[in-house]
């Protein structure tokens, strides 16, 4: 064996040429200044002894100290920090391949059987061991009770209603086994919402039951006006809403106050456990504080240069103010394109309880009709500058199954092949205005519903209702609250609902294909078809349209295989569906989100994708890894 000398030679030759990252082994660990008077007061162990072993080590090279101020429109909102600080059992990386990050390692035979080693020594924020008791609590104690989780374990840990056989191997090592295959289990572990396998149990144990006196916790519960010890169980065990301090963590930031706030500050987690190449502990920043808002001064304030980083409430069309104020206040506005299907889909109800409707949205010449009458480059220069891409509601290329006729097919402007398409379906009758008439004589007035929260939806709206009245169709666009919207679609009231469109269009053939088969209702196109799959047929209509069907039969291929060679082909099969019978009208891609970064912080790419799913807004480029570059006179004093 090679003396340690000399592989510490060897090592830093490596290092020298850039050919490896140090490892933990070989680090010397530096003390974040943050921790220096619990250091002092013995209130806090050592760096060595406070993290895992091994931690992670990042190629990153930054420095400690610093906060960063940004903005909530809602103090609600400060739970999305779990998603863009991204800590996970495992998480994509910004290649999209899945990698352990609370784990040390992960085993996958065949998508039917997972087994999950911890890192030794890993500790939650309040210094607690976190072990495979924490996977246990969680399954058995929190999942499968009935008072605490009625609805029982999450659906994607079932599999043809069938839950896995969990098992403890070690107090590092636990294990899930599936009849069958699972491949939902580790892209949803990966996924933009946590859904939190674990718990911290030694903290959450005082409050259930089963550990602590029934009676006395009925009473706290009474005290603090909850109907049970379930109820403060549940309120104390609030991992994604961030509204009890006291609740320990493994994200890089721990929130330190809960609500009527106007700020609330999150502080460096003392036990987080990634590293850089010089021994800091990450994050880097020392705090993330979060001031409440109106989301419409967003713009204004990050204008004022009053934010460090802002993200979350702008949008494209604030681009020209966020752009008019970066010189005089020093940051800049990164733009990234929004891996979205389209910024705009037209979703016809195949479901709608309107007889003549419901056949007219189903006859593919009718949705194709609508579709050739958008002139989609009108919409790209009014709406995105110019810059989006035209097209079909798919996948975008940068993913690995994208293929271009998925965006072109039928989504072309020729109105004269629109009309055609409409005078064969038999609409040739006009009114005096020149507009269709339906089988039963009413105008083929089309009310397109939205939630009216996108003014980019609602502008490109009345811009289409200029197209199709060349074709002899009349828009008529009718905002609303959102849960009405919903309600409506699922009762099969809306005729056609306008809205973003698919939320991941960057997959993998690992990711699942959800979103684009009828087995969801809160898919605009085949509400009571997503019904009838999500109440297992006891609500909602079965799927009768044979082409919906097929996408029906290769979601059934991708879920039961663990070949990533037969699962990549089941989603090119469901993208050629979509594209073939247009379930959505796209229109245009490619709307740029804004990222407000002031000056001297580092760390954040100049372009990159962002999108909710999968890169969790900003959370696969790592958040925890940005820094001030002169972070000792950057201090939240505001």
């Amino acid at each position: 064996m090679m003396p340690l000398t000399s592989r510490k030679a060897s090592l830093a030759l490596a290092l020298a040429f850039g050919l490896l990252a140090l490892p933990a082994w070989a680090l010397e660990y530096k003390e974040p200044p943050f921790f220096d008077s619990l250091r002092q007061d013995k209130k806090l162990p050592p760096l060595a002894e406070r993290l895992p072993n091994p931690p992670i080590v990042v190629t990153s090279s930054g420095h400690y100290g610093g906060d960063i101020v940004t903005l909530v429109a809602r103090p609600r909102d400060i739970r999305y920090i779990s998603t863009y600080t991204y800590t996970r059992l495992v998480g994509y990386d910004a290649k999209l391949h899945l990698q352990p990050d609370l784990l040390e390692k992960f085993e996958n035979e065949g998508d039917r059987v997972f087994t999950f080693t911890l890192r030794a020594g890993h500790r939650w924020s309040d210094g607690t061991p976190f072990t495979a008791e924490d996977f246990r609590y969680y399954w058995e104690d929190v999942a499968q009770n009935p008072d605490l989780s009625p609805a029982g374990p999450p659906e994607f840990m079932l599999v043809d209603g069938q839950l896995p056989r969990f098992e403890i191997l070690d107090e590092r090592t636990v294990r899930y086994t599936w009849e069958k295959p699972n491949p939902r289990f580790l892209p949803q572990l990966a996924g933009p919402l946590d859904p939190a396998i674990y718990r911290a149990s030694a903290y959450l144990k005082q409050f259930h039951a089963k550990y602590a006196d029934k009676a006395a916790l009925e009473e706290k519960a009474k005290q603090q006006k909850l109907k049970s010890w379930a109820a403060l169980h549940n309120r104390m065990d609030d991992m994604k809403e961030q509204t009890n301090p006291a609740l320990p963590t493994l994200m890089p930031w721990r929130v330190t106050n809960a609500a009527p706030a106007n700020r609330f500050i999150f502080e460096r987690n003392p036990y987080y456990h990634r590293v850089d190449a010089k021994g800091q502990q990450l994050p880097y920043v020392d705090r993330i504080i979060m001031d409440v808002s109106a989301g419409g001064l967003f713009a204004a304030k990050a204008n004022a240069g009053e934010e460090d980083l802002l993200f979350r409430g702008l949008s494209m069309s604030d681009i020209p103010v966020l752009k008019e104020g970066e010189k005089a206040k020093g940051y800049r506005t990164l733009l990234w394109p929004y891996a979205r299907g389209t910024e705009l889909a037209l979703y016809p109800n195949l479901n709608t309880v309107d007889p003549v409707w419901r056949q007219l949205n189903r006859d593919i010449r009718f949705r194709r009709a609508l579709s050739l009458g958008i002139d989609r480059k009108t919409l790209n220069n009014a709406l995105l500058f110019g810059l989006g891409t035209e097209g079909n509601n798919t996948v975008v290329e940068e993913s690995p199954l994208f293929e271009p006729e998925l965006r072109t097919a039928n989504a072309t402007y020729d109105p004269a092949q629109a009309s055609r398409l409409l005078d064969e379906i038999g609409l040739t009758k006009r009114n005096g205005a020149g507009i269709r008439l339906l089988p039963d004589g009413r105008e083929l007035e089309i009310i397109v519903e939205t939630d009216g929260e996108s003014t980019l939806v609602v502008d490109g709206l009345t811009l289409i209702a200029e197209f199709w009245r060349e074709i002899g169709v009349r828009l008529f666009v009718k905002p609303q609250d959102r849960t009405v919207l919903r309600n409506r679609s699922f009762a099969g009231l809306t005729v056609m609902v306008a809205a973003p469109g698919i939320d991941n269009a960057i997959p993998t053939a690992i990711m699942p294909p959800t979103e684009f088969a009828p087995m969801r209702q809160d898919n605009y196109s085949w509400p009571k078809w997503g019904q009838y799959v999500e109440t297992k047929g006891k609500n909602g209509e079965p799927v009768d349209m044979p082409e919906a069907k097929r996408l029906l039969d290769s979601y059934e291929t991708w879920i039961n295989t663990g070949d990533r060679k037969v699962q990549r082909e089941a989603w090119r099969a469901m993208l050629r569906n979509h594209a073939e019978n247009q379930w959505s009208i796209g229109t245009i891609a490619g709307a740029l989100q804004p990222i407000v970064v002031r000056n001297g912080l580092q760390g954040i790419p100049a372009k990159a994708l962002y999108s909710w799913e999968p890169t969790a807004m900003l959370g696969i480029y790592r958040l925890d890894e940005i820094h001030w570059n002169k972070a000792a006179g950057k201090e939240a004093s505001r």
